[in-house]
């Protein structure tokens, strides 16, 4: 294998050339457009609100195969610069890693790996620093040393086409991770990489079809999904090395910015209200400017480096129910929300993560009627 590589897979699900795209437009979508047949039995015995449960649990990861996909893979002999550039060029945000001595997948190299590497080689005011040059020249297998020896280094996690979408789900929450490669048991190759967002799209098509728990009628807040009050938020002066210690050290993934009054500034539509998030995907456009040598910017100064890959920022209000929350972070396609009172302060933030492990994984379990629920399309 070649230490860079790019390639398109093509299914060999028996897909039909007719099958319409995984993930259309969701104004009117229906279940019907995966021409999926299925049938589903729950005994309700077990309590209505373990419908998603069960429901993940029926399908597979093949169900959620594109017809073709893209992956870029990375040898562990490249060098890490010429990787992030690569990440950059292809616009996506992680690539599986392949050691071509051991003639296996060995890892993920994602954008928490490049925030990690700044961190360690940045020297405060010395933009010149022998560390930092010396980042020009590592390869990921050095790389991947230092963070085996620095107690950091994560096997790969990964998941067969066959294995339910249940335990794709407990793999992604359990493991803490936000890619999960679905790799053939007989090849040995990546077919494609499942993320909570995809995982969530799949489920929020179908849920029109599902029996509707009587959870989905209360709010996130009251339901304990997300995190409240104690929310991680950085100002527009906050310095771009203080921006990343906070990532790594609060495992978070965004942070809202707030304005001098600790308020959220209105940007977009009425639901967009805040100043702007500084999402972990920020870091990597340092890359492609070759500013990451200097890190003690302000995220106002960082800001102008994003480019056209941004999600954009959604809110919600802690009123809204958690059907109303799930439908706006899907249609938003946006990894998370955040929630702002009625003095626009933010006071939470919801996360895809957060749902999912709800919904899936710890759904509350009302008392049992006993009855027979049948489910065909």
């Amino acid at each position: 294998m070649q230490l860079y590589e790019s390639y398109e897979f093509q299914s060999p699900f028996n897909l039909s050339s007719e099958q319409l795209p995984l993930y259309p437009s969701y104004d009117g979508a229906t279940p019907e457009f995966f021409k999926v047949i299925f049938e589903i039995r729950i005994d309700v015995t077990e309590s209505q609100d373990v419908v998603y449960s069960s429901f993940m649990r029926a399908h597979k990861c093949y169900d959620l195969i594109p017809i073709s996909t893209k992956l870029v893979v990375f040898d562990t002999e490249l060098p890490v610069k010429k990787a992030f550039f690569a990440l950059i060029y292809n616009g996506v945000r992680a690539a599986p890693l392949w050691d071509s001595r051991k003639q296996e997948f060995v890892g993920m190299l994602t954008i928490t790996d490049f925030i990690r590497i700044l961190q360690k080689y940045y020297i405060k005011n010395d933009s010149k620093s022998e560390g930092m040059q010396d980042l020009e020249k590592h390869k990921i297998a050095t790389w991947r040393e230092e963070l085996e020896r620095d107690g950091y280094l994560k096997p790969l996690v990964s998941i067969n086409p066959s294995e339910s979408l249940f335990q794709a789900v407990q793999l992604l929450c359990k493991k803490k991770v936000h890619r999960l490669p679905v790799i053939e048991e007989c090849t040995g190759n990546i077919a494609f990489i499942l993320t909570h967002k995809r995982l969530m799209k799949f489920l929020y098509l179908y849920m029109i079809d599902l029996p509707c728990p009587s959870f989905m009628e209360k709010t996130p807040r009251e339901l304990g999904i997300g995190t409240w009050n104690v929310v991680s938020t950085i100002t527009q002066n906050t310095s771009l090395i203080d921006i990343m210690d906070i990532f790594l050290s609060k495992r978070v993934s965004a942070l809202p910015v707030l304005d001098e009054n600790e308020k959220v500034h209105f940007i977009f539509r009425k639901i967009d209200l805040v100043v702007d998030i500084y999402a972990k995907v920020d870091a990597i456009n340092l890359a492609a400017n070759k500013s990451y040598i200097d890190l003690d910017v302000t995220a106002q100064e960082a800001l102008q480096y994003r480019v056209d890959w941004f999600e954009g920022v959604r809110c919600c209000s802690p009123d809204d129910s958690l059907m109303k929350t799930v439908e706006m972070i899907v249609r938003a396609e946006v990894h998370r929300l955040v929630v702002v009172d009625h003095d626009e302060k933010v006071i939470g933030i919801i996360s895809l993560s957060d749902i999912l492990r709800f919904l899936v994984l710890e759904p509350p379990v009302t008392p049992p009627e006993r009855s027979k629920l049948h489910l065909i399309q």
